[in-house]
Protein backbone atom coordinates (compact mmCIF):
# COMPACT_ATOMS: atom_id res chain seq x y z
CA UNK A 1 0.00 0.00 0.00
CA UNK A 2 1.23 3.51 -0.82
CA UNK A 3 0.60 6.07 1.96
CA UNK A 4 0.42 9.72 0.96
CA UNK A 5 1.27 12.29 3.69
CA UNK A 6 2.10 11.49 7.36
CA UNK A 7 5.51 11.28 9.14
CA UNK A 8 7.37 9.78 6.16
CA UNK A 9 6.31 12.70 4.01
CA UNK A 10 7.66 15.13 6.60
CA UNK A 11 11.06 13.35 6.64
CA UNK A 12 11.26 13.67 2.87
CA UNK A 13 10.64 17.40 3.21
CA UNK A 14 13.47 17.76 5.68
CA UNK A 15 16.00 16.00 3.44
CA UNK A 16 14.94 17.42 0.10
CA UNK A 17 14.54 21.06 0.93
CA UNK A 18 15.70 22.74 -2.26
CA UNK A 19 12.99 23.99 -4.69
CA UNK A 20 14.02 21.81 -7.63
CA UNK A 21 13.91 18.76 -5.36
CA UNK A 22 10.35 19.69 -4.32
CA UNK A 23 9.39 19.59 -8.00
CA UNK A 24 11.05 16.19 -8.32
CA UNK A 25 9.28 14.92 -5.20
CA UNK A 26 5.88 16.08 -6.53
CA UNK A 27 6.48 14.37 -9.88
CA UNK A 28 7.34 11.09 -8.17
CA UNK A 29 4.16 11.28 -6.06
CA UNK A 30 1.96 11.90 -9.09
CA UNK A 31 3.59 8.99 -10.92
CA UNK A 32 2.91 6.67 -8.00
CA UNK A 33 -0.73 7.76 -7.84
CA UNK A 34 -1.24 7.23 -11.58
CA UNK A 35 0.42 3.82 -11.40
CA UNK A 36 -1.81 2.78 -8.51
CA UNK A 37 -4.96 3.92 -10.34
CA UNK A 38 -3.89 2.01 -13.46
CA UNK A 39 -3.38 -1.19 -11.44
CA UNK A 40 -6.83 -0.88 -9.84
CA UNK A 41 -8.52 -0.24 -13.20
CA UNK A 42 -6.85 -3.26 -14.82
CA UNK A 43 -7.85 -5.49 -11.90
CA UNK A 44 -11.48 -4.38 -12.14
CA UNK A 45 -11.53 -4.98 -15.89
CA UNK A 46 -10.10 -8.47 -15.47
CA UNK A 47 -12.70 -9.28 -12.82
CA UNK A 48 -15.50 -8.05 -15.06
CA UNK A 49 -14.17 -10.15 -17.93
CA UNK A 50 -14.13 -13.26 -15.74
CA UNK A 51 -17.66 -12.61 -14.46
CA UNK A 52 -19.16 -11.85 -17.88
CA UNK A 53 -21.83 -14.31 -19.02
CA UNK A 54 -22.23 -15.49 -22.63
CA UNK A 55 -24.46 -13.16 -24.67
CA UNK A 56 -28.15 -14.00 -24.45
CA UNK A 57 -30.53 -14.53 -27.34
CA UNK A 58 -31.08 -10.77 -27.40
CA UNK A 59 -27.58 -10.22 -28.77
CA UNK A 60 -26.70 -9.78 -32.45
CA UNK A 61 -27.33 -12.77 -34.70
CA UNK A 62 -23.69 -13.84 -35.08
CA UNK A 63 -22.90 -13.77 -31.38
CA UNK A 64 -26.34 -15.12 -30.56
CA UNK A 65 -25.87 -18.24 -32.71
CA UNK A 66 -22.53 -18.86 -31.02
CA UNK A 67 -23.92 -18.41 -27.52
CA UNK A 68 -26.85 -20.70 -28.30
CA UNK A 69 -24.45 -23.46 -29.28
CA UNK A 70 -22.52 -23.03 -26.04
CA UNK A 71 -25.61 -22.76 -23.82
CA UNK A 72 -27.20 -25.83 -25.39
CA UNK A 73 -24.08 -27.96 -25.50
CA UNK A 74 -26.07 -31.10 -24.73
CA UNK A 75 -28.42 -30.48 -27.69
CA UNK A 76 -27.62 -32.14 -31.04
CA UNK A 77 -28.63 -28.98 -32.90
CA UNK A 78 -26.64 -26.51 -34.95
CA UNK A 79 -28.05 -23.08 -35.72
CA UNK A 80 -28.00 -22.21 -39.42
CA UNK A 81 -29.45 -18.71 -39.42
CA UNK A 82 -31.79 -16.18 -37.86
CA UNK A 83 -34.37 -14.52 -40.09
CA UNK A 84 -36.18 -11.39 -38.90
CA UNK A 85 -39.97 -11.73 -38.67
CA UNK A 86 -42.60 -9.03 -39.05
CA UNK A 87 -44.74 -7.80 -36.18
CA UNK A 88 -43.63 -6.83 -32.70
CA UNK A 89 -41.60 -8.53 -29.99
CA UNK A 90 -44.73 -10.32 -28.84
CA UNK A 91 -45.73 -13.91 -28.20
CA UNK A 92 -45.66 -16.43 -31.06
CA UNK A 93 -47.55 -19.72 -30.99
CA UNK A 94 -48.29 -22.75 -33.15
CA UNK A 95 -46.82 -23.40 -36.60
CA UNK A 96 -47.80 -25.59 -39.52
CA UNK A 97 -45.29 -26.66 -42.16
CA UNK A 98 -46.30 -27.80 -45.62
CA UNK A 99 -43.06 -29.52 -46.67
CA UNK A 100 -44.22 -30.31 -50.21
CA UNK A 101 -45.40 -26.76 -50.81
CA UNK A 102 -42.39 -25.29 -49.06
CA UNK A 103 -44.34 -23.01 -46.76
CA UNK A 104 -44.28 -22.49 -43.03
CA UNK A 105 -47.26 -20.79 -41.37
CA UNK A 106 -46.50 -19.09 -38.05
CA UNK A 107 -49.05 -17.77 -35.57
CA UNK A 108 -47.85 -14.41 -34.22
CA UNK A 109 -50.33 -14.30 -31.37
CA UNK A 110 -49.31 -10.99 -29.79
CA UNK A 111 -49.33 -9.16 -33.14
CA UNK A 112 -52.68 -10.55 -34.40
CA UNK A 113 -51.23 -11.99 -37.61
CA UNK A 114 -50.05 -15.16 -39.30
CA UNK A 115 -46.71 -15.01 -41.11
CA UNK A 116 -46.15 -17.12 -44.23
CA UNK A 117 -42.52 -18.15 -44.72
CA UNK A 118 -40.98 -19.77 -47.82
CA UNK A 119 -38.65 -22.48 -46.47
CA UNK A 120 -36.97 -22.96 -49.84
CA UNK A 121 -36.11 -19.32 -50.49
CA UNK A 122 -35.83 -18.54 -46.77
CA UNK A 123 -37.92 -15.41 -47.16
CA UNK A 124 -41.25 -14.10 -45.89
CA UNK A 125 -44.05 -14.42 -48.43
CA UNK A 126 -46.51 -12.23 -46.55
CA UNK A 127 -48.73 -11.80 -43.51
CA UNK A 128 -52.39 -12.58 -42.92
CA UNK A 129 -53.60 -9.82 -40.62
CA UNK A 130 -56.66 -9.19 -38.45
CA UNK A 131 -56.40 -12.52 -36.64
CA UNK A 132 -57.01 -11.46 -33.05
CA UNK A 133 -54.75 -13.43 -30.71
CA UNK A 134 -54.15 -16.21 -33.22
CA UNK A 135 -53.19 -19.49 -31.56
CA UNK A 136 -53.56 -22.66 -33.61
CA UNK A 137 -52.53 -22.91 -37.27
CA UNK A 138 -53.07 -25.82 -39.65
CA UNK A 139 -52.28 -25.99 -43.37
CA UNK A 140 -54.40 -28.41 -45.44
CA UNK A 141 -52.73 -28.38 -48.89
CA UNK A 142 -55.32 -30.64 -50.59
CA UNK A 143 -57.98 -28.04 -49.83
CA UNK A 144 -55.68 -25.06 -50.51
CA UNK A 145 -56.69 -23.79 -47.10
CA UNK A 146 -54.97 -22.70 -43.92
CA UNK A 147 -56.99 -22.68 -40.70
CA UNK A 148 -56.19 -20.32 -37.84
CA UNK A 149 -57.89 -20.14 -34.44
CA UNK A 150 -58.33 -16.58 -33.19
CA UNK A 151 -59.12 -16.46 -29.47
CA UNK A 152 -59.60 -12.69 -29.54
CA UNK A 153 -62.81 -13.17 -31.51
CA UNK A 154 -63.48 -16.85 -30.61
CA UNK A 155 -63.53 -17.98 -34.20
CA UNK A 156 -61.73 -20.08 -36.77
CA UNK A 157 -60.42 -18.11 -39.75
CA UNK A 158 -60.30 -19.91 -43.11
CA UNK A 159 -57.47 -18.62 -45.34
CA UNK A 160 -56.89 -19.25 -49.04
CA UNK A 161 -53.28 -20.44 -49.31
CA UNK A 162 -52.80 -18.80 -52.74
CA UNK A 163 -54.21 -15.32 -52.20
CA UNK A 164 -53.64 -15.34 -48.42
CA UNK A 165 -57.08 -13.82 -48.02
CA UNK A 166 -59.52 -14.77 -45.27
CA UNK A 167 -62.47 -16.41 -47.04
CA UNK A 168 -64.56 -17.32 -43.98
CA UNK A 169 -64.82 -16.86 -40.23
CA UNK A 170 -66.57 -19.52 -38.16
CA UNK A 171 -67.60 -19.34 -34.49
CA UNK A 172 -65.47 -21.88 -32.62
CA UNK A 173 -66.44 -21.84 -28.95
CA UNK A 174 -64.77 -20.09 -26.04
CA UNK A 175 -60.99 -19.77 -26.45
CA UNK A 176 -60.31 -21.89 -29.56
CA UNK A 177 -56.79 -23.28 -29.65
CA UNK A 178 -55.53 -26.43 -31.39
CA UNK A 179 -56.75 -27.40 -34.87
CA UNK A 180 -56.91 -30.83 -36.60
CA UNK A 181 -58.28 -32.11 -39.91
CA UNK A 182 -60.02 -35.47 -40.35
CA UNK A 183 -59.24 -36.01 -44.03
CA UNK A 184 -61.68 -38.87 -44.75
CA UNK A 185 -64.67 -36.95 -43.38
CA UNK A 186 -63.36 -33.51 -44.44
CA UNK A 187 -63.98 -32.05 -41.00
CA UNK A 188 -62.05 -29.54 -38.93
CA UNK A 189 -61.79 -30.07 -35.16
CA UNK A 190 -60.99 -27.09 -32.94
CA UNK A 191 -59.98 -27.35 -29.26
CA UNK A 192 -62.30 -25.19 -27.17
CA UNK A 193 -60.28 -24.69 -24.00
CA UNK A 194 -62.73 -22.75 -21.83
CA UNK A 195 -65.85 -24.32 -23.28
CA UNK A 196 -64.40 -27.79 -22.60
CA UNK A 197 -65.44 -29.09 -26.00
CA UNK A 198 -64.18 -29.76 -29.50
CA UNK A 199 -65.98 -27.70 -32.15
CA UNK A 200 -66.54 -29.61 -35.39
CA UNK A 201 -66.66 -27.68 -38.70
CA UNK A 202 -67.49 -29.00 -42.17
CA UNK A 203 -64.52 -28.05 -44.33
CA UNK A 204 -66.67 -27.97 -47.47
CA UNK A 205 -69.27 -25.51 -46.16
CA UNK A 206 -67.37 -23.81 -43.30
CA UNK A 207 -70.33 -24.48 -41.02
CA UNK A 208 -70.36 -25.87 -37.48
CA UNK A 209 -71.85 -29.36 -37.57
CA UNK A 210 -71.26 -30.61 -34.00
CA UNK A 211 -69.93 -29.80 -30.56
CA UNK A 212 -68.26 -32.63 -28.66
CA UNK A 213 -68.34 -32.21 -24.83
CA UNK A 214 -65.08 -33.29 -23.17
CA UNK A 215 -65.72 -32.58 -19.49
CA UNK A 216 -62.44 -30.69 -19.18
CA UNK A 217 -60.38 -28.06 -20.95
CA UNK A 218 -59.53 -29.13 -24.49
CA UNK A 219 -55.77 -29.15 -24.97
CA UNK A 220 -54.30 -30.07 -28.32
CA UNK A 221 -56.36 -31.94 -30.92
CA UNK A 222 -54.74 -34.33 -33.41
CA UNK A 223 -55.88 -36.72 -36.14
CA UNK A 224 -54.71 -40.32 -36.45
CA UNK A 225 -55.05 -41.24 -40.13
CA UNK A 226 -54.47 -44.96 -39.53
CA UNK A 227 -57.45 -45.43 -37.20
CA UNK A 228 -59.43 -42.48 -38.60
CA UNK A 229 -59.85 -41.07 -35.10
CA UNK A 230 -59.46 -37.67 -33.47
CA UNK A 231 -57.57 -37.54 -30.16
CA UNK A 232 -57.69 -34.69 -27.65
CA UNK A 233 -55.75 -34.10 -24.43
CA UNK A 234 -58.20 -33.14 -21.68
CA UNK A 235 -56.82 -30.83 -19.01
CA UNK A 236 -58.19 -31.25 -15.49
CA UNK A 237 -58.92 -34.88 -16.16
CA UNK A 238 -55.43 -35.66 -17.52
CA UNK A 239 -56.75 -38.08 -20.04
CA UNK A 240 -56.79 -38.68 -23.76
CA UNK A 241 -60.23 -38.57 -25.38
CA UNK A 242 -60.93 -40.48 -28.60
CA UNK A 243 -63.57 -39.15 -31.04
CA UNK A 244 -65.12 -40.97 -33.99
CA UNK A 245 -65.36 -38.43 -36.86
CA UNK A 246 -68.26 -40.36 -38.40
CA UNK A 247 -70.55 -39.84 -35.43
CA UNK A 248 -68.66 -37.09 -33.59
CA UNK A 249 -69.07 -39.12 -30.42
CA UNK A 250 -66.44 -39.94 -27.82
CA UNK A 251 -65.57 -43.63 -28.11
CA UNK A 252 -62.99 -43.82 -25.34
CA UNK A 253 -61.28 -41.97 -22.49
CA UNK A 254 -57.84 -43.09 -21.42
CA UNK A 255 -55.83 -41.97 -18.37
CA UNK A 256 -52.47 -40.33 -19.00
CA UNK A 257 -50.82 -41.87 -15.97
CA UNK A 258 -48.34 -39.58 -14.23
CA UNK A 259 -49.40 -36.47 -16.16
CA UNK A 260 -50.54 -33.15 -14.67
CA UNK A 261 -51.77 -30.44 -16.98
CA UNK A 262 -52.15 -32.47 -20.19
CA UNK A 263 -51.84 -30.14 -23.16
CA UNK A 264 -49.42 -30.74 -26.07
CA UNK A 265 -50.07 -33.78 -28.28
CA UNK A 266 -48.37 -35.48 -31.20
CA UNK A 267 -49.32 -38.69 -33.00
CA UNK A 268 -46.93 -41.03 -34.78
CA UNK A 269 -49.49 -42.95 -36.81
CA UNK A 270 -46.94 -45.23 -38.50
CA UNK A 271 -45.70 -46.66 -35.21
CA UNK A 272 -49.05 -46.43 -33.38
CA UNK A 273 -47.78 -44.09 -30.70
CA UNK A 274 -49.00 -40.82 -29.21
CA UNK A 275 -47.07 -38.40 -27.02
CA UNK A 276 -48.67 -35.99 -24.57
CA UNK A 277 -46.87 -33.08 -22.87
CA UNK A 278 -47.76 -32.27 -19.26
CA UNK A 279 -47.45 -28.58 -18.44
CA UNK A 280 -47.70 -28.74 -14.66
CA UNK A 281 -45.12 -31.41 -13.87
CA UNK A 282 -42.74 -31.26 -16.89
CA UNK A 283 -43.43 -34.79 -18.11
CA UNK A 284 -44.00 -36.51 -21.42
CA UNK A 285 -46.35 -39.48 -21.60
CA UNK A 286 -45.91 -42.17 -24.26
CA UNK A 287 -49.25 -43.73 -25.22
CA UNK A 288 -49.80 -46.99 -27.10
CA UNK A 289 -52.54 -46.38 -29.70
CA UNK A 290 -53.09 -50.10 -30.27
CA UNK A 291 -53.55 -51.15 -26.65
CA UNK A 292 -54.94 -47.75 -25.62
CA UNK A 293 -52.77 -47.21 -22.57
CA UNK A 294 -49.93 -45.04 -21.29
CA UNK A 295 -46.69 -47.00 -21.39
CA UNK A 296 -43.91 -44.67 -20.21
CA UNK A 297 -43.21 -41.33 -18.54
CA UNK A 298 -40.24 -39.09 -19.39
CA UNK A 299 -38.88 -35.87 -17.91
CA UNK A 300 -38.73 -32.79 -20.15
CA UNK A 301 -38.15 -29.05 -19.75
CA UNK A 302 -40.36 -26.99 -17.44
CA UNK A 303 -43.78 -26.08 -18.89
CA UNK A 304 -43.65 -28.14 -22.13
CA UNK A 305 -45.83 -26.93 -24.98
CA UNK A 306 -45.43 -27.82 -28.68
CA UNK A 307 -44.11 -31.12 -30.04
CA UNK A 308 -42.69 -31.89 -33.49
CA UNK A 309 -41.63 -35.16 -35.14
CA UNK A 310 -39.07 -35.92 -37.85
CA UNK A 311 -40.50 -39.07 -39.42
CA UNK A 312 -37.50 -40.42 -41.33
CA UNK A 313 -35.15 -39.82 -38.40
CA UNK A 314 -37.70 -41.04 -35.86
CA UNK A 315 -36.85 -37.99 -33.78
CA UNK A 316 -39.23 -36.27 -31.38
CA UNK A 317 -38.73 -32.66 -30.28
CA UNK A 318 -40.43 -31.26 -27.17
CA UNK A 319 -40.24 -27.48 -26.78
CA UNK A 320 -41.01 -25.68 -23.53
CA UNK A 321 -41.91 -22.24 -22.23
CA UNK A 322 -38.72 -22.39 -20.15
CA UNK A 323 -36.65 -22.38 -23.35
CA UNK A 324 -35.48 -25.95 -22.74
CA UNK A 325 -35.66 -28.35 -25.68
CA UNK A 326 -35.83 -32.12 -25.09
CA UNK A 327 -34.92 -34.42 -27.99
CA UNK A 328 -35.78 -38.12 -28.17
CA UNK A 329 -35.18 -40.86 -30.73
CA UNK A 330 -37.69 -43.67 -31.08
CA UNK A 331 -36.16 -47.07 -30.27
CA UNK A 332 -38.85 -49.62 -31.06
CA UNK A 333 -41.74 -48.77 -28.74
CA UNK A 334 -39.59 -46.66 -26.42
CA UNK A 335 -37.88 -43.28 -26.46
CA UNK A 336 -34.20 -42.61 -25.93
CA UNK A 337 -33.34 -39.07 -24.82
CA UNK A 338 -30.44 -37.90 -26.99
CA UNK A 339 -30.27 -34.32 -25.77
CA UNK A 340 -31.78 -31.74 -23.49
CA UNK A 341 -30.79 -28.16 -22.76
CA UNK A 342 -31.62 -24.49 -22.88
CA UNK A 343 -31.98 -23.30 -26.47
CA UNK A 344 -33.41 -19.76 -26.29
CA UNK A 345 -35.85 -17.75 -24.22
CA UNK A 346 -39.51 -18.51 -25.06
CA UNK A 347 -38.57 -21.31 -27.45
CA UNK A 348 -41.90 -23.03 -26.79
CA UNK A 349 -42.99 -23.59 -30.40
CA UNK A 350 -41.27 -25.79 -32.96
CA UNK A 351 -41.75 -27.20 -36.47
CA UNK A 352 -39.77 -29.70 -38.56
CA UNK A 353 -39.36 -29.84 -42.34
CA UNK A 354 -39.70 -33.52 -43.33
CA UNK A 355 -37.64 -33.01 -46.50
CA UNK A 356 -34.65 -31.08 -45.19
CA UNK A 357 -34.83 -32.00 -41.48
CA UNK A 358 -34.50 -28.33 -40.62
CA UNK A 359 -36.02 -27.27 -37.33
CA UNK A 360 -37.80 -23.93 -36.94
CA UNK A 361 -38.05 -21.90 -33.73
CA UNK A 362 -39.91 -18.56 -33.85
CA UNK A 363 -38.44 -16.45 -31.03
CA UNK A 364 -40.17 -13.48 -29.48
CA UNK A 365 -37.22 -11.16 -28.95
CA UNK A 366 -33.72 -11.40 -30.39
CA UNK A 367 -31.87 -8.10 -30.31
CA UNK A 368 -35.15 -6.21 -30.15
CA UNK A 369 -36.84 -8.08 -33.02
CA UNK A 370 -38.95 -11.23 -33.45
CA UNK A 371 -36.80 -13.83 -35.13
CA UNK A 372 -37.16 -17.21 -36.83
CA UNK A 373 -34.20 -19.36 -35.79
CA UNK A 374 -33.42 -22.20 -38.18
CA UNK A 375 -31.39 -25.18 -36.93
CA UNK A 376 -30.30 -28.59 -38.19
CA UNK A 377 -29.48 -31.85 -36.37
CA UNK A 378 -25.74 -31.93 -35.70
CA UNK A 379 -25.53 -35.68 -35.08
CA UNK A 380 -27.10 -36.90 -38.33
CA UNK A 381 -25.71 -37.46 -41.80
CA UNK A 382 -27.59 -35.10 -44.13
CA UNK A 383 -27.64 -35.31 -47.91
Amino acid sequence: MIVLGGPRADSYKRVFHRPKMKWFRTTISLSLVLTWLLIVACSQRAAQSNDRQPPSETGDSKNDNSSTSNASGSLPLRTLSDVALTGGTTRLDYQSLDSDGGRLYIAHLGSDLMTVFDVNKQTIVGDVKDLKRVHGVLAVPELHRVYASATGTNELAVVDDQSLQIVARVAAGDYPDGVAYASKEEKIYVSDLHGKTDTVIDARTNQVVATVPLGGGAGNTQYDATSDRIFVTVDGKNELAEIDPHSDQITGRYPLTGCRGAHGLLIDSDHRLAFAACEENAKLVAFDLENKKATALYSVGADPDVLAFDKSFGRLYVSAESGVISIFDERGRNLDKVGEGFFAANAHTIAVDQRTHRVYFPLQNVNGKPMLRIAIPSDKQLQ
